[in-house]
């Protein structure tokens, strides 16, 4: 793998203590290109602006999928990632679906460690910092013929963070927009399912509310996601989340939350949940919690629902699912406790 180290850091310049999410970016980036049917030269080379064709495929028809993964810095200085394998997978299983060649885990996981050993100091210690990582892959054939590419360019890219959401989050149940239709692109982290969300996302916030809970296609009876996040309804003492189709992601963090949740005897059910049953959970006091779960948030309480033209407001327990099972992983993530799942993997960093 080649490497080109920036002649100049911009580490010095940045203020970690105000991050704006995901606009700040670490001095290097992992490019891979594929040309005539295989990838070649992955190379680490400083963060750049990229060169495309005005008449660049994905410019046209949006044949592009990303995941969304973070790195972490333990107090010892030593570097981690969390179940990066499922992050690798799940970028193939989205690439498939938009018609995307794979791409190799080797390359993957090395462009990652190349990439992290050089940006290592990007990385903060301390509970809520993290290096936010973006693999990424688009069509850049120069064609406007509406057909799959057949050259590409796979990138990764990190940027420091903090938290994703500060304050109340309030949510809105979208019963006219939808994320996703079954058969379709939903499964996937398709560039432009989140482009389409964009619309009714800014509808929800002028009314006060922070995201969307989507509802199924057909009837807009059944609950799906909340904005870029799997959601979880805790009804007396059952967890609660829909189940992963053709039209909900397959979140990393969700299968953790699950995981975590039925080992500490917590019961879960994985099932449709329709809107009224939620609806009328809380009238009758069982609703306790809602949460959203994502690699961004880690685990994020909803303070309230809005559904037609009511807001149901969701008070903090005393005994909250959502912070538990948060403190679980985030202990995980940052090597402050036992890891009995293998979900945690150290970059070995090489020093100079």
């Amino acid at each position: 793998m080649r490497i080109e180290r920036a002649t100049h850091s911009r580490i010095h310049e940045i203020d970690f203590d105000n991050l704006p999410f995901g606009e700040t970016f670490s001095d290097h980036m992992f490019v891979c290109d594929y040309i005539d049917g295989e990838w070649v030269d992955a190379r680490v080379i400083p963060y750049q602006p990229l060169q495309m064709d005005p008449s660049a495929s994905v410019l046209h028809y949006g044949q592009a999928v990303f995941e969304g993964m973070k790195a972490y810095k333990d107090e010892q200085g030593k570097v981690w990632l969390f179940r990066p394998e499922d992050n690798h997978a799940r970028i193939n299983k989205s690439s498939v679906r938009l018609a995307i060649p794979e791409f190799p885990k080797e390359f993957f996981m090395e462009g990652l460690n190349e990439l992290l050993n050089l940006d290592a100091d990007w990385i903060k210690p301390g509970i809520g910092n993290s290096l936010y990582v973006r693999p990424f892959v688009f069509a850049n054939q120069p064609a406007v013929s509406a057909a799959a590419s057949n050259q590409y360019q796979f990138i990764i890219i990190c940027a420091p963070v903090k938290a994703y959401y500060s304050g109340e989050v309030n949510v809105l149940v979208s019963e006219k927009f939808s994320r996703a239709a079954s058969g379709g692109v939903g499964y996937a982290k398709a560039a432009g399912n989140y482009a389409a969300s964009f619309y009714p996302a800014q509808l929800a916030n002028q009314q006060g509310y922070q995201q969307i809970i989507w509802t199924d296609a057909n009837t807009h009876e059944y609950l799906e996601e909340s904005g870029t996040m799997n959601v979880f309804f805790r009804i007396n003492d059952t967890l609660i989340t829909a189940p992963t189709t053709d039209t909900i992601l397959d979140g990393i963090t969700r299968k953790s939350v699950i995981q975590i949740a039925q080992d500490a005897g917590i019961t879960v059910e994985v099932r449709p949940v329709k809107v009224s049953e939620v609806i009328e959970a809380h009238k009758n006091g069982s609703l306790k919690e809602v949460f959203g779960a994502g690699t961004a948030v880690v685990v994020s309480p909803i303070s309230g629902i809005g559904y037609r033209g009511e807001k149901y407001s969701i008070a903090p327990v005393k005994d909250s699912y959502a912070k538990r099972l948060k403190d679980s992983i985030i202990n995980i993530q940052y090597n402050r406790s036992e890891d009995p799942y293998g979900w945690r993997k150290e970059v070995v960093l090489v020093t100079a």
